[in-house]
């Protein structure tokens, strides 16, 4: 029986490594960028989420309110357009990355010799997707996230596997779009930052190895963000004493 179990744990984590962006459902597509100020700076949400459609991708603006099928976020890819500092030329690349962080797909790198920043941005980031839209992506029907060591788009003999090796997904709590302190996550590298409509970082966020639970980090202060009952909280230690703060958050 152990020996069964673990070669399934290998083809499985075998599997898990061969994810390709056919796997994600949809695109979430950031409203601010690191290397240019302000909300669709350029327009560079709007060029983004347009070359997206069309190269065959289902995108959605990270304020956006997400149909019901699109509710688990480890469903989604969330993009994000990085620039190459270059000497008289704009260089623009997409990067595609999971839930937790981890880069998916990386595009070529687009260039322009344009003066102005918005017809730069423009020409560099339609030659950046001229890879992208060689991929051909058409959404495979399958969940490309594996949780606790099995993946959920695998057919696996249970009769084989106990019920303790089976780990349940947790669904992530829904955000109130009509909350006006709602925040927006927007992934880092280890994790995610929340941000603002402003845009304003409040809360820097650290994965875990649950994906209910992150490392919070907010005003120098540090807890954790757990879900419970449908919502998001911040908790962390004052005076001896758990303060538990909820918190609405659009993943």
């Amino acid at each position: 029986m152990k020996i069964k179990l673990f070669l399934i744990t290998l083809f499985i984590s075998a599997l898990g490594f061969s994810q390709s962006i056919n796997d994600y459902k949809a695109v979430i597509v950031p409203i601010n960028f690191d290397f240019a100020k302000g909300i669709n700076p350029y327009r560079l949400s709007t060029m983004t989420k347009a070359n997206l459609i069309k190269a065959g991708f289902q995108a959605f603006y990270e304020n956006e309110q997400l149909p019901a099928e699109f509710s688990n976020r480890c469903d989604l890819l969330y993009v994000d357009v990085k620039r190459d500092n270059a000497f008289l030329v704009t260089k623009l690349f997409v990067e595609f990355k999971d839930c937790y962080g981890k880069v998916v797909h990386t595009s070529e790198t687009g260039k322009s010799k344009e003066k102005e920043y918005e017809a730069a941005y423009r020409e560099s980031l339609d030659m950046a997707f001229i890879s992208i839209y060689g991929l051909n992506y058409k959404y495979s029907g399958k969940t490309a996230i594996i949780t606790s060591g099995v993946a959920s788009n695998v057919a696996v003999n249970v009769q084989a596997v106990t019920a303790n090796s089976v780990s349940t997904q947790v669904a992530t709590p829904i955000a109130d779009v009509s909350d006006p302190n709602l925040l927006y996550a927007q992934p880092t590298e280890n994790g995610y930052q929340l941000i603002d409509k402003t845009p304003k970082v409040v809360m820097k966020l650290l994965k875990t190895s649950r994906p209910d639970s992150y490392i919070a980090i907010k005003d120098g202060v540090q807890g954790t963000l757990n879900a419970k009952d449908n919502q998001w909280f911040f908790e962390y230690y004052q005076n001896d004493k758990l303060v538990s703060e909820k918190v609405s958050v659009k993943f």
